[in-house]
């Protein structure tokens, strides 16, 4: 599977968009600070994780006895730059010129 149907896939599930979400917030939490803050269990979690970090939006070290969850946030910039911001550049460039056209002066002032 390709780097963005990974990543894709990932942000598709409200679950894990809200993981990441939570690790936005506050960056290296373990299975166990992120378990508490979902209704579901430590399992459902642990996979939800999983697709998070086949996706490379999660990546994980251990320290000691414990896990920490960390934010990678360069595959959705990534994405940003390959399928957003290509669409959305054309509207911003219709807006500029449009704040351009009506700051001109006009030759009925």
């Amino acid at each position: 599977m390709a780097d963005d149907d990974r990543v894709f896939k990932a942000l598709a599930d409200p679950t894990r968009r809200f993981l990441l979400d939570v690790l936005f917030a506050r960056d290296g939490q373990t299975l166990t600070e992120l378990e508490q803050q979902l209704e579901m269990s430590r399992f459902g979690v642990m996979k939800h994780l999983k697709v998070l970090e086949e996706a490379d939006l999660v990546v994980s070290h251990k320290d000691g006895r414990e896990k920490f969850h960390h934010l990678n946030a360069v595959p959705i910039q990534l994405l940003h730059d390959r399928w957003i911001g290509k669409y959305t550049e054309r509207h911003v460039r219709a807006l500029v010129d449009l704040k351009y056209a009506l700051e001109a002066p006009r030759d009925d002032d």
